[in-house]
């Protein structure tokens, strides 16, 4: 018999497009998601649309059939990269709809992906690209989506976040001498602003992967993949692999360092409490917060409630409503003399 599909379906999506009224986008964002039980994160910015977010699959149909539609925001799917993807459980606590500068944050004005970006390579074209011996493999991910898995051959950068990139730009690749750069990113959006930034510096030839891993990891048979290793996600499946199911790894409850099995294997590592990166001295306040953090977790649970995100916010109304209920029956039943 074949077995039952997945009860949520995730789609991450980005788009560089004009917002004529971003505070009005994010408002309707916000109504609609609540409406379909959708949790997840959207940011919105002037220069577009950027998230992932996760509902039943008819939610996900009327979130994205809204905004492929021409209202208010003009169609914001219009040429928009969109992914989809199946999960067993909710991957996200709660719903988040942000107003930010920019929808990936650079901080290069100069980095404009409505006026110009490098080349897009296919996902079916991609093994042939960087199989160029003259062509530099640049992953933009941070260190720690770098450390689950990247294409062979690839340099990591090693930054911490995004913003990182231009100092790694700057001290490491030089527009006279690597006159071919390939690069790659989760999902496509922060090539879009990376390569933006590379042309405006003065290289010549810088493509990037078209969708991104996610894309790679759909399309490519596993047998023809040059990628090792599990993609790192920003929700609770926290990794996929081919064919975008759900990897192996988890976080760590400290530090939320995303771990191997190898990793869970170390002595260093307590379930919930702490992992090899975190087990340093340095770290014995986060390891406190941890171990509390588990310990409210443990209580709640045995108590039918909701800890964490938007569930737990319902039960933190349902109880203030309880206790306001019983003060003013008390009131009725012992009246203040």
């Amino acid at each position: 018999m074949p077995s039952n599909p997945a009860p949520f379906k995730v789609v991450a999506l980005y788009n560089f497009t004009p917002v004529a009224d971003p505070a009005a986008l994010k408002a309707d964002l916000e109504n609609l998601c609540r409406n379909e039980k959708i949790k997840g994160t959207l940011i919105v910015a002037p220069e577009g649309i950027n998230g992932t977010v996760a509902g039943s699959p008819k939610a996900i149909q009327r979130l994205t059939g809204w905004l492929s539609a021409t209202n208010l925001h003009g169609g914001l799917l219009d040429g928009a990269e969109v992914k989809y993807s199946a999960a067993s459980d909710m991957p996200f606590n709660r719903l988040k709809v942000r107003l930010k500068p920019e929808i990936v944050t650079l901080r290069a004005p100069e980095a404009d992906p409505t006026k110009r970006v490098g080349t897009y390579v296919g996902a079916q074209d991609w093994n042939d690209l960087i199989a160029g011996e003259d062509v530099i493999l640049v992953d933009t991910r941070n260190d720690y989506e770098v450390a689950l898995g990247t294409f062979e051959g690839a340099r990591d950068p090693k930054t911490k976040n995004f913003t990182e990139f231009k100092d790694y730009v700057s001290a490491n690749l030089d527009p006279a001498r690597h006159k071919k750069v390939a690069m790659f990113c989760t999902g496509g959006i922060r090539c879009e602003k990376a390569s933006a930034y590379m042309l405006a510096r003065g290289f010549e030839e810088v493509y990037h992967l078209k969708g991104g891993i996610l894309k790679y990891l759909e399309t490519v048979p596993e047998e023809q993949s040059k990628w090792n290793g599990e993609c790192f996600v920003f929700d609770e499946r926290v990794s996929v692999g081919h064919g975008l199911v759900e990897g192996e790894a988890e976080l760590c409850r400290c530090c939320r360092t995303p771990l191997t099995p190898t990793d869970r294997l170390h002595p260093d590592f307590v379930e919930n409490e702490q992992c090899p990166h975190c087990a340093g001295p340095e770290f014995a306040e986060t390891r406190r917060a941890a171990r509390e953090r588990n310990r409210q977790m443990q209580l709640a649970a045995q108590r039918g409630l909701t800890h964490l995100g938007d569930g737990a916010a319902l039960d933190a109304r349902k109880r203030a409503g309880a206790k306001k209920a019983k003060r003013e029956a008390d009131r009725k039943t012992n009246p203040p003399v």
